[in-house]
């Protein structure tokens, strides 16, 4: 009997795993070494695809899905792909919680909000890759960029955190840990970030180059990706379309020399779509595809999102690719497999594994969620100006609204949007905030003057203008308005055509409230000096009306912050392919003053700072130091305020920047109370990159230490020194 039982024992363990490869109890290296060996050459190639199954040997298949501000399947980008209907072919509907844009994410200043967003997107993967009803999507998810936004004309804006490398760090990294989960040993989904490297124009992206020096590289362009590696845990990331310093991405040497050897990225290498092609064609970087799909392998791309396998079979054949090249490239693929569980022989024991199967309940239909996208909408929201108090709108003191403009009675879903299950329009939100006690009259557009009309008979106009997101438009280069940009298309204006509207209305009636419902920062210089209040949020919310209504309302203090400069003249900006943003470019090194500061949104509450101090006056280079300061809430009003503290280097031997962000925290302060806000800073987080030594270096003396609610509105400054 003892024998039997044993016996059983074993068959048990050995149904487990068939393979080596599929047993848990052996290294990473180990199990994916195993699998490489029981590979075949057609498996292999066929690895190098966003594939990461092998159906032979047990290994289901997941690919990638889009993730900006919500898992995309379905949407304008048809990301789900197509069902039948009466015999014909129509894009397949697959509802998914939709978020404001990544931009609008950025606003919030807010990491455990951020993260949240990414784990309700996480949740929604693992349920149609795993509910059999849809088994649909795939569990590496191409999100966060982690691009900054350089130059507000950039059409692809609206994807990107900011223009400040630390914001965009911190906001990717939160994003990370929740798509991927905090359990230590298997992901959620895999987070893939985008698109490096410095990928910051539309135009011309496929054969453009992007031009400047290591530090820079190190220091503002590829920070974010670093920290998303090494702090978030990300192991993916997508080679961009354009070149740096001549040499296009998707085989440039960093690939392997740092994002791989200096950071530690073990995991995808990809390429974006069509990338062999355009190398091809635009970059005209080698004679023939056979040599581009070689030499794209060999720089450690593991995935391509184009046509390869011919080019990579005759690479093979003429011998300027071997089998060892690729198992070198899909190694890390398959470390990514490993994480999502996809390479053990038990799937039952997965700690996500009852996502869509004994869990089948719609996540995007939970309330508490939809609730969630409300708040998030609402945190989004930037006030930009709160003249004699105009805001928050006392409901006790309206009889009537005019609620105006193109955006006022529509969701735009953009490129990268999934399909929401419902949506609700700002026009929409305000009936749901003001219910039959206040009349609310909707205009589109003055044509025949309509809405000069509806705007006299109303004792508020709010007037929601911004730009058209052509997300669902057929033609991929649309976008016919020129201060409008998408992917593809950089914008040509940062003038607001719509401002006219807001002008008619505010002629009419004092009273007005320009609400910019825009991806974008637009040069609305005329409204910042004549309308009393202005509120930017960015498109796409499902929630849209009801976050809007909220803060209209005052339910909700708003405190987004702008996450990139808002210069007052396009003829501000530097040239559109001038990469150096040290000749005038963000914040950072700016020359003109700015409509908006980074940094920069208003409260319907007051705050005050005081009491700053610093553990030591002295730091070492091994060392670090705190930083506290007391914040008061002076107003009558609950409300947020998001501190924010920079540095600079008064006597640098070397360029640095005026000033540079190391530090925030979006805190809620009650009325009348006090908190205190603490940063720990490390010697290290000062350093700059020296080209000399190729590596990060500590100057030795002052720095001003600086606390504040803008780049430009701060309230304390202490000075340390940096010694040896």
């Amino acid at each position: 009997m003892l024998a039997m039982c044993i016996f059983g024992l074993n068959i048990a363990s050995f149904s487990q795993h068939i393979h080596p490869f599929q047993d848990t109890a052996l290294s990473d290296e180990e199990r994916i070494s195993n699998l490489l060996s029981l590979m075949t050459i057609d498996e292999k190639i066929n690895a190098l695809s966003t594939n990461l199954g092998v159906p032979r040997l047990g290994i289901r298949n997941t690919g990638h899905s889009e993730g900006l501000h919500g898992m995309a399947l379905g949407g304008p980008g048809n990301w789900g792909g197509f069902q039948t209907i009466n015999y014909q072919q129509v894009p397949a509907v697959f509802y998914t919680t939709t978020f404001p844009q990544a931009y609008g994410l950025g606003e919030t200043w807010d990491t455990q909000l951020i993260k949240r967003v990414a784990e309700i997107e996480a949740n929604e993967i693992r349920f149609y890759t795993q509910n059999e009803k849809y088994k649909k999507g795939g569990l590496v998810m191409r999100a966060p960029n982690a691009d900054l936004a350089r130059d507000p004309r950039w059409g692809r804006t609206e994807e990107s955190f900011g223009e400040d490398p630390f914001l965009v760090s911190q906001l990717s990294v939160a994003f990370i840990k929740g798509l991927q989960g905090d359990n230590p040993k298997y992901w959620k989904s895999a987070s893939l970030m985008k698109h490096f490297l410095a990928n910051s124009n539309e135009d011309g992206r496929d054969s453009t180059s992007s031009n400047f020096d290591e530090r820079l590289f190190h220091e503002y362009y590829a920070y974010p990706f670093q920290k998303g590696i090494e702090e978030g845990g990300s192991r993916a990331f997508m080679a961009s379309y354009n070149g740096w310093n001549g040499t296009a991405m998707t085989v440039h040497p960093v690939l392997k020399e740092v994002t791989c050897q200096q950071w530690g990225n073990n995991g995808i290498i990809c390429t974006d779509g069509g990338a062999l092609d355009l190398l091809i064609t635009a970059h005209k970087a080698y004679p023939s595809h056979v040599e581009g799909a070689a030499a794209i392998v060999k720089a450690g791309v593991g995935q391509f999102l184009d046509n390869y396998k011919p080019y990579v079979y005759e690479a093979i054949k003429q011998n300027i690719l071997f089998e060892k090249d690729i198992d070198e490239a899909i190694r890390g693929n398959f470390f990514v497999a490993l994480r999502l569980g996809l390479l053990d022989g038990d799937q039952t024991h997965l700690p996500y594994s009852n996502i869509g199967v004994t869990d089948t309940v719609s996540p995007w239909l939970d309330k508490e969620v939809q609730d969630f996208v409300r708040l998030v909408t609402a945190k989004s929201v930037v006030l930009l100006k709160n003249e004699k108090k105009l805001l928050p709108l006392d409901k006790n003191k309206i009889k009537s609204i005019a609620v105006i403009g193109p955006r006022a009675d529509e969701i735009l879903l953009d490129w990268y949007s999934g399909t929401p299950p419902y949506t609700v329009s700002i026009l929409q939100g305000i009936k749901n905030a003001v219910g039959n006690n206040i009349e609310v009259y909707y205009e589109a557009s003055n044509e025949i003057d309509k809405a000069s009309i509806a705007a006299q008979k109303a004792d508020i106009a709010i007037v929601c203008v911004g730009n058209h997101v052509y997300g669902t438009d057929p033609k991929w280069k649309y976008s016919p308005v020129p201060s409008d940009g998408r992917e593809a298309v950089d914008r040509k204006s940062l003038s607001l055509e719509q401002e006219d509207l807001v002008k008619i209305i505010n002629k009419v009636n004092p009273n007005t409230i320009m609400l910019l419902v825009s991806s974008f920062p637009f040069t609305i210089n005329w409204s910042q000096e004549n309308i009393p209040a202005i509120l930017h949020v960015t498109n796409n919310s499902q929630e849209l009306g009801n976050g809007v209504a909220d803060v209209l309302f005052g339910d909700f203090n708003p405190a987004g912050r702008t996450n990139q400069t808002w210069v007052k003249s396009i003829a501000d900006l530097p040239p559109m392919m001038d990469y150096d943003i040290r000749n005038g470019r963000t914040y950072m090194y700016t020359k003109e003053k700015p409509l908006y500061p980074f940094g920069y949104g208003l409260s319907y509450t007051n705050f005050s700072y005081s009491k700053m101090s610093t553990s030591s006056s002295r730091l070492k280079k091994a060392e670090n130091i705190s930083v506290s300061v007391d914040v008061k809430n002076a107003g009558k009003l609950n409300g947020e305020e998001v501190v924010q503290l920079y540095f600079s280097f008064p006597n640098s031997k070397i360029s640095r920047p005026i000033k540079q962000l190391k530090g925030f925290e979006r805190i809620m302060i009650e009325s009348g109370k006090t908190e205190t806000i603490k940063f720990n800073i490390k010697a290290s987080d000062l350093a700059y990159w020296d080209m000399d030594t190729h590596s990060y270096e500590i100057e030795a003396g002052k720095v001003n230490l600086m606390i504040g609610s803008s780049s430009e509105n701060i309230q304390l400054t202490q000075q340390i020194t940096i010694t040896e």
